[in-house]
């Protein structure tokens, strides 16, 4: 039986061409499934396991590491010395987060508190949480800027109540008390006779609001009638908007919780989030792309314009008042405390300001504050928030405890919440969203190949089945 060379050839031009186009409608129907993929696991639902499940319990580890500026000089200080301080740390915190009170509502949004516990990490720490350290007593320098316009014989009064109950200007105590409160008589009087002075009614420290909290009822949308807006903040304890700052501007709460963002991001995308800690919007810019565990990844940092003062960056003129550049004043929402927050050691800030405290080394790879995120689908990969809590000091006529202090911003503790996606999330993630799409893309580059091999095969074996045919009716025709 003799095999028709020309069916044969035109069978593999036809084979090959159908493979190539195969190939070339996976990619643009490949493209569209995936997306379709990423919209559907990305919308906040319930019936979305994987994704409604990463929101919800967060099965990230978070840790918060915190160091101290130990005050090496507190004497010398009253005396109007500059200030010498020792960093001292990190000692470190497991920190577990859970949402609660979970409510979805008619107009595609979901409220919910979202509670925060902290366990001390001894093996992580450098130190332990018996460590003493001496840092400024807010209680009684931060009263005093807070009462400084107030009638002299008001203020003298206030340092004899200082004495009474033995505070001074400088606190010498626990890292652990610092951290979760410790027990003060001056507090116990405050609470009893002037309720509402203080922000807390039982011990006093500077994170004794944070364990076992909640951050507010979130309000936020589920991205199931527009993806784009999935995760953004709808309103945060029923507000919209907040009443903080001078400008509307200010006051907007932009962005999503600072958790997850909407997908399909591009270089062009900033990372805005809400922080009520921070009592404010925040928005991280695209510094450049890269890979975390081999998962592609865009990193968004802290722009040097985030703390600016409104004279070096304009639309922060309406967080001020103002102080150097890189201080954001936080006394609106902090009881009116002499409270500001900068990036810690100064960094990003006014040079000025390192002239002021000795003993601050600020460093972009220790100190910068970045989110490392999946594009395609708006997970944080690798997140690093750093904070530095700051009291602006100063002598204050008729309060002796002040002494004769220089004016200066004095840093008190920075501290660092990292997290990063690993193990079995990190797996599936990879699986689902690297791994796949990558097969998925080779598949249909190897069908576009593969067919115009099989198309060329196809021509060649047509020109010589033709050329064969040709020789064939030459001999023919010379017999």
């Amino acid at each position: 039986m003799q095999i028709n060379k020309s069916r044969v050839a035109v069978g593999f031009i036809v084979a090959g061409i159908l493979m190539a186009i195969f190939g070339a409608s996976f990619i643009l129907v490949g493209q569209a499934v995936m997306n379709d993929q990423v919209i559907k696991n990305t919308v906040l639902d319930p019936k979305n396991e994987f994704s409604y499940t990463m929101w919800r319990d967060v099965p990230v580890p978070f840790f918060m590491a915190v160091y101290f500026f130990h005050v090496v000089n507190p004497k010398e200080i009253l005396n109007g010395e500059k200030p010498m301080v020792e960093q001292r740390g990190p000692y470190v915190y497991r920190k577990t987060i859970q949402k609660d009170n979970i409510t979805f509502h008619p107009n595609n949004t979901v409220s919910y508190r979202e509670y925060r516990s902290y366990f001390f990490e001894p093996s992580m720490s450098v130190g332990n949480e018996s460590d003493v350290v001496t840092i400024p007593n807010m209680l009684v320098l931060g009263a005093s800027i807070m009462m400084e316009n107030l009638p002299r014989g008001l203020r003298v009064l206030l340092s004899a109540t200082f004495k009474a109950f033995n505070e001074e200007a400088f606190l010498t105590k626990p890292v652990g008390e610092l951290m979760w409160g410790y027990d003060s008589k001056l507090v116990d009087f405050l609470n009893k006779y002037l309720p509402g002075m203080l922000p807390t009614s039982g011990k006093f420290g500077l994170f004794a609001e944070f364990n076992n909290s909640n951050t507010g009822l979130f309000t936020i949308f589920t991205g199931k009638d527009d993806i784009r807006k999935v995760h953004r903040v709808d309103s945060w304890n029923g507000l919209t908007t907040l009443s903080y700052w001078r400008t509307p501007q200010c006051n907007m709460i932009n962005g999503t919780a600072g958790q997850l963002w909407p997908p399909f991001m591009t270089k062009e995308s900033t990372l805005p989030f809400y922080s009520p800690d921070a009592c404010r919007s925040l928005e991280l810019l695209y510094q450049r792309q890269g890979y975390f565990k081999g998962v592609p990844l865009y990193r968004f940092n802290a722009p040097k314009t985030l703390f600016a003062n409104g004279t070096e960056y304009p639309p922060n003129e309406g967080f001020c008042p103002c102080r150097q550049s890189g201080l954001l004043n936080v006394s609106s929402c902090r009881h009116n405390s002499p409270v500001f927050i900068s990036q810690p050691h100064f960094f990003n800030a006014d040079p000025v300001l390192l002239d002021y405290v000795l003993g601050l080394h600020p460093s972009e790879e220790e100190h910068e504050t970045f989110i490392e995120i999946h594009p395609l689908t708006g997970v944080p990969l690798n997140v690093a928030v750093r904070l530095q809590l700051n009291l602006y000091l100063k002598k204050v006529d008729g309060i002796g405890e002040t002494g004769s202090i220089s004016e200066v911003v004095m840093p008190m503790i920075w501290f660092q919440e990292t997290g990063y996606i690993d193990g079995p999330v990190l797996s599936t993630f990879r699986n689902n969203l690297v791994v796949l799409p990558a097969v998925m893309e080779y598949a249909q580059y190897g069908f576009i190949g593969i067919g115009l091999v099989v198309l060329l095969i196809g021509v060649l074996l047509l020109y010589k089945a033709k050329q064969g045919h040709g020789k064939s009716c030459c001999v023919i025709w010379d017999h």
